[in-house]
Protein backbone atom coordinates (compact mmCIF):
# COMPACT_ATOMS: atom_id res chain seq x y z
CA UNK A 1 0.00 0.00 0.00
CA UNK A 2 1.37 3.18 -1.00
CA UNK A 3 0.65 6.05 1.10
CA UNK A 4 2.14 9.48 -0.73
CA UNK A 5 4.46 10.51 1.44
CA UNK A 6 2.56 10.46 5.20
CA UNK A 7 4.68 11.33 7.88
CA UNK A 8 3.74 11.41 11.43
CA UNK A 9 6.10 13.55 14.27
CA UNK A 10 6.76 11.84 16.92
CA UNK A 11 8.36 12.74 20.46
CA UNK A 12 11.70 12.39 21.76
CA UNK A 13 11.32 9.12 22.80
CA UNK A 14 9.48 7.99 20.12
CA UNK A 15 8.97 4.02 19.44
CA UNK A 16 9.34 3.28 22.91
CA UNK A 17 11.36 1.19 25.64
CA UNK A 18 13.20 -0.32 22.47
CA UNK A 19 16.82 -2.29 23.53
CA UNK A 20 19.24 -3.49 20.77
CA UNK A 21 21.59 -6.09 21.78
CA UNK A 22 23.90 -5.64 24.87
CA UNK A 23 21.61 -3.18 26.07
CA UNK A 24 18.78 -1.82 28.27
CA UNK A 25 15.76 0.18 28.24
CA UNK A 26 15.12 3.53 30.62
CA UNK A 27 13.05 0.74 32.55
CA UNK A 28 16.22 -1.13 33.70
CA UNK A 29 15.16 -3.95 31.68
CA UNK A 30 17.25 -5.85 28.81
CA UNK A 31 13.92 -6.45 26.95
CA UNK A 32 11.92 -4.38 24.43
CA UNK A 33 8.81 -2.90 26.05
CA UNK A 34 7.23 -2.27 29.22
CA UNK A 35 4.28 -3.04 31.28
CA UNK A 36 0.66 -0.66 30.54
CA UNK A 37 0.17 1.27 33.73
CA UNK A 38 -3.13 2.12 33.72
CA UNK A 39 -6.52 1.90 32.57
CA UNK A 40 -8.09 -1.48 31.79
CA UNK A 41 -5.31 -3.28 30.58
CA UNK A 42 -2.66 -2.25 33.44
CA UNK A 43 0.04 -4.82 33.85
CA UNK A 44 0.13 -5.31 29.89
CA UNK A 45 2.87 -6.31 28.11
CA UNK A 46 3.36 -3.09 25.68
CA UNK A 47 5.04 -0.73 23.40
CA UNK A 48 4.47 2.93 23.13
CA UNK A 49 4.47 5.50 20.59
CA UNK A 50 4.74 9.40 21.18
CA UNK A 51 3.66 11.18 18.82
CA UNK A 52 4.51 15.09 19.03
CA UNK A 53 1.71 18.32 19.63
CA UNK A 54 -1.19 19.06 21.92
CA UNK A 55 -4.07 21.00 21.82
CA UNK A 56 -3.99 21.92 25.48
CA UNK A 57 -1.43 22.63 28.14
CA UNK A 58 -2.48 21.52 31.11
CA UNK A 59 -1.14 22.99 34.62
CA UNK A 60 -3.01 20.87 37.37
CA UNK A 61 -3.59 22.86 41.16
CA UNK A 62 -4.27 20.85 44.20
CA UNK A 63 -6.06 21.60 47.01
CA UNK A 64 -3.04 22.72 48.63
CA UNK A 65 -2.59 25.62 46.35
CA UNK A 66 0.85 23.46 44.51
CA UNK A 67 0.81 23.66 40.44
CA UNK A 68 1.38 20.34 38.56
CA UNK A 69 2.56 21.14 34.82
CA UNK A 70 1.93 18.38 31.90
CA UNK A 71 4.44 15.65 32.98
CA UNK A 72 5.25 14.92 29.34
CA UNK A 73 6.64 17.99 28.47
CA UNK A 74 8.98 16.12 25.56
CA UNK A 75 5.39 16.14 24.10
CA UNK A 76 4.07 19.55 24.20
CA UNK A 77 6.91 21.92 24.48
CA UNK A 78 8.18 23.81 21.37
CA UNK A 79 11.29 23.67 22.02
CA UNK A 80 11.66 19.47 21.93
CA UNK A 81 13.22 17.59 19.67
CA UNK A 82 10.43 16.66 17.01
CA UNK A 83 11.43 13.72 14.66
CA UNK A 84 9.46 12.97 11.64
CA UNK A 85 8.99 9.66 10.50
CA UNK A 86 7.45 8.36 7.02
CA UNK A 87 4.18 6.18 7.44
CA UNK A 88 5.36 3.42 5.95
CA UNK A 89 8.81 3.19 7.65
CA UNK A 90 7.51 3.79 11.28
CA UNK A 91 4.87 0.60 10.77
CA UNK A 92 7.69 -1.70 9.50
CA UNK A 93 10.32 -0.37 12.28
CA UNK A 94 7.25 -0.93 15.08
CA UNK A 95 6.68 -4.56 13.22
CA UNK A 96 9.89 -5.19 13.55
CA UNK A 97 10.09 -4.69 17.23
CA UNK A 98 6.86 -5.96 18.85
CA UNK A 99 8.81 -9.65 19.17
CA UNK A 100 6.17 -11.43 21.32
CA UNK A 101 4.41 -8.37 22.04
CA UNK A 102 0.77 -7.70 21.07
CA UNK A 103 -0.13 -4.54 22.54
CA UNK A 104 0.69 -1.23 20.72
CA UNK A 105 -0.06 1.89 23.07
CA UNK A 106 0.05 5.54 20.88
CA UNK A 107 -0.05 8.36 23.27
CA UNK A 108 1.36 12.21 22.97
CA UNK A 109 0.58 14.63 23.63
CA UNK A 110 -2.63 14.58 21.60
CA UNK A 111 -2.39 11.50 18.51
CA UNK A 112 -5.48 13.07 17.11
CA UNK A 113 -3.51 16.35 15.69
CA UNK A 114 -2.17 13.69 13.26
CA UNK A 115 -5.25 11.78 12.99
CA UNK A 116 -5.21 11.62 8.92
CA UNK A 117 -2.37 10.31 9.06
CA UNK A 118 -2.64 8.02 12.11
CA UNK A 119 -4.94 6.10 10.56
CA UNK A 120 -3.06 5.12 7.63
CA UNK A 121 -0.21 3.78 9.99
CA UNK A 122 -3.32 1.64 11.90
CA UNK A 123 -4.44 0.06 8.40
CA UNK A 124 -0.54 -1.20 7.99
CA UNK A 125 -0.15 -2.17 11.11
CA UNK A 126 -3.36 -3.99 11.04
CA UNK A 127 -2.50 -5.68 7.76
CA UNK A 128 0.99 -6.88 8.70
CA UNK A 129 0.55 -7.77 12.54
CA UNK A 130 -3.35 -8.88 12.43
CA UNK A 131 -3.58 -10.01 16.08
CA UNK A 132 -2.61 -6.66 17.39
CA UNK A 133 -4.11 -4.91 19.67
CA UNK A 134 -3.71 -1.22 19.44
CA UNK A 135 -4.56 1.51 22.51
CA UNK A 136 -5.05 5.25 21.51
CA UNK A 137 -4.66 7.86 24.38
CA UNK A 138 -6.92 11.18 23.87
CA UNK A 139 -7.89 14.27 25.34
CA UNK A 140 -11.05 13.70 24.05
CA UNK A 141 -11.66 17.13 22.47
CA UNK A 142 -10.66 15.96 18.78
CA UNK A 143 -12.57 12.96 16.82
CA UNK A 144 -11.50 11.64 13.47
CA UNK A 145 -14.10 7.90 13.40
CA UNK A 146 -11.55 6.32 10.78
CA UNK A 147 -8.70 6.26 13.39
CA UNK A 148 -11.04 5.61 15.89
CA UNK A 149 -12.64 2.70 14.40
CA UNK A 150 -9.09 0.90 13.75
CA UNK A 151 -8.67 1.25 17.51
CA UNK A 152 -9.38 -1.52 19.58
CA UNK A 153 -9.28 0.52 23.21
CA UNK A 154 -9.85 4.47 23.16
CA UNK A 155 -7.94 5.51 26.35
CA UNK A 156 -9.91 9.07 26.86
CA UNK A 157 -8.75 11.41 29.49
CA UNK A 158 -10.91 14.71 29.79
CA UNK A 159 -8.79 17.43 31.51
CA UNK A 160 -11.17 18.86 34.25
CA UNK A 161 -11.10 22.71 35.42
CA UNK A 162 -8.62 21.51 37.89
CA UNK A 163 -6.36 21.01 34.75
CA UNK A 164 -6.99 24.81 33.68
CA UNK A 165 -6.51 26.34 36.86
CA UNK A 166 -2.50 26.86 37.18
CA UNK A 167 -2.49 28.19 33.00
CA UNK A 168 -3.87 31.33 32.84
CA UNK A 169 -4.44 31.44 29.38
CA UNK A 170 -7.32 28.85 29.74
CA UNK A 171 -8.77 28.62 33.03
CA UNK A 172 -11.42 26.51 31.97
CA UNK A 173 -12.70 22.94 31.47
CA UNK A 174 -11.15 21.56 28.27
CA UNK A 175 -14.11 18.79 28.08
CA UNK A 176 -16.08 18.61 25.24
CA UNK A 177 -19.23 17.19 25.32
CA UNK A 178 -20.26 16.48 21.99
CA UNK A 179 -16.79 14.82 20.74
CA UNK A 180 -16.58 12.63 24.02
CA UNK A 181 -20.49 11.20 22.97
CA UNK A 182 -19.38 10.77 19.36
CA UNK A 183 -16.24 8.37 21.18
CA UNK A 184 -18.71 6.57 23.60
CA UNK A 185 -21.42 6.27 20.50
CA UNK A 186 -18.63 4.35 18.62
CA UNK A 187 -19.21 0.83 20.51
CA UNK A 188 -22.49 0.71 18.47
CA UNK A 189 -21.02 0.92 14.99
CA UNK A 190 -19.91 -2.44 13.45
CA UNK A 191 -16.24 -2.09 14.56
CA UNK A 192 -16.98 -1.00 18.11
CA UNK A 193 -14.07 -0.83 19.87
CA UNK A 194 -13.58 -0.97 23.59
CA UNK A 195 -13.65 2.78 25.30
CA UNK A 196 -12.51 3.78 28.92
CA UNK A 197 -13.22 7.28 30.29
CA UNK A 198 -9.96 7.83 32.77
CA UNK A 199 -10.55 11.10 35.05
CA UNK A 200 -7.51 12.46 36.59
CA UNK A 201 -7.98 13.71 39.97
CA UNK A 202 -6.49 16.70 41.21
CA UNK A 203 -8.62 18.52 43.91
CA UNK A 204 -12.07 18.00 45.99
CA UNK A 205 -14.08 19.83 43.17
CA UNK A 206 -12.90 17.08 40.13
CA UNK A 207 -15.99 14.80 41.80
CA UNK A 208 -18.92 17.30 41.33
CA UNK A 209 -17.44 18.10 38.18
CA UNK A 210 -17.15 14.48 37.14
CA UNK A 211 -20.64 13.66 38.18
CA UNK A 212 -22.03 16.49 36.05
CA UNK A 213 -20.23 15.26 32.45
CA UNK A 214 -21.13 11.52 33.61
CA UNK A 215 -24.75 12.97 33.90
CA UNK A 216 -24.97 14.31 30.16
CA UNK A 217 -23.34 11.36 28.60
CA UNK A 218 -24.57 7.97 27.69
CA UNK A 219 -24.00 4.53 26.24
CA UNK A 220 -21.15 3.58 28.92
CA UNK A 221 -21.06 1.42 32.03
CA UNK A 222 -19.30 1.63 35.61
CA UNK A 223 -16.86 -0.31 34.01
CA UNK A 224 -15.84 1.94 31.88
CA UNK A 225 -15.45 5.17 34.37
CA UNK A 226 -12.02 5.17 36.11
CA UNK A 227 -10.53 7.93 38.52
CA UNK A 228 -6.45 8.13 38.23
CA UNK A 229 -4.73 10.32 40.97
CA UNK A 230 -2.47 13.09 39.68
CA UNK A 231 1.25 13.13 40.22
CA UNK A 232 4.16 11.85 38.55
CA UNK A 233 6.26 11.85 41.52
CA UNK A 234 5.81 10.24 45.07
CA UNK A 235 5.20 13.43 46.73
CA UNK A 236 2.20 14.71 44.47
CA UNK A 237 0.29 10.92 44.72
CA UNK A 238 0.74 10.93 48.54
CA UNK A 239 -2.11 13.99 48.37
CA UNK A 240 -4.31 12.78 45.20
CA UNK A 241 -4.05 8.94 45.91
CA UNK A 242 -6.17 9.32 49.54
CA UNK A 243 -8.47 11.87 47.43
CA UNK A 244 -8.93 9.38 43.99
CA UNK A 245 -10.05 6.02 46.08
CA UNK A 246 -12.47 8.17 48.29
CA UNK A 247 -14.19 9.43 44.88
CA UNK A 248 -14.17 5.75 43.46
CA UNK A 249 -15.95 4.05 46.47
CA UNK A 250 -18.56 7.22 47.24
CA UNK A 251 -19.81 6.63 43.62
CA UNK A 252 -18.69 3.16 42.69
CA UNK A 253 -16.22 4.60 40.22
CA UNK A 254 -13.02 2.24 39.52
CA UNK A 255 -10.08 3.14 41.27
CA UNK A 256 -6.86 3.76 38.55
CA UNK A 257 -3.31 3.25 40.31
CA UNK A 258 -0.16 4.74 38.38
CA UNK A 259 1.19 1.28 38.17
CA UNK A 260 4.72 2.61 35.74
CA UNK A 261 5.58 5.18 38.44
CA UNK A 262 5.44 3.13 41.13
CA UNK A 263 7.99 0.21 39.20
CA UNK A 264 9.79 2.96 37.14
CA UNK A 265 9.22 6.49 38.65
CA UNK A 266 9.01 9.40 36.37
CA UNK A 267 11.22 8.49 33.42
CA UNK A 268 11.24 9.20 29.81
CA UNK A 269 10.67 6.80 27.50
CA UNK A 270 9.45 4.01 30.25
Amino acid sequence: MSLGGKALQLAREGLFPVVSPGRRTATGLAVSGTLQGEGKLAGVPSLFLRLYGCNLNCVWQLDNGTLCPCDTPSAIMPDMPVTTVAVETLAQTIAENMGILRHLVITGGEPFLQAQNLSQLLELLKAAIPDLHITIETNGTLFHRRTAELSDLISISPKLLSAARGNPKKGKSAVCLPVLQEFLSLRYTNNHPDIQLKFVVAETQDEREISEILRQLHHFTSYDLLVMPLGATPEVLASTIPLALEMAIRNGWRFCPRMHITLFGNKEGV
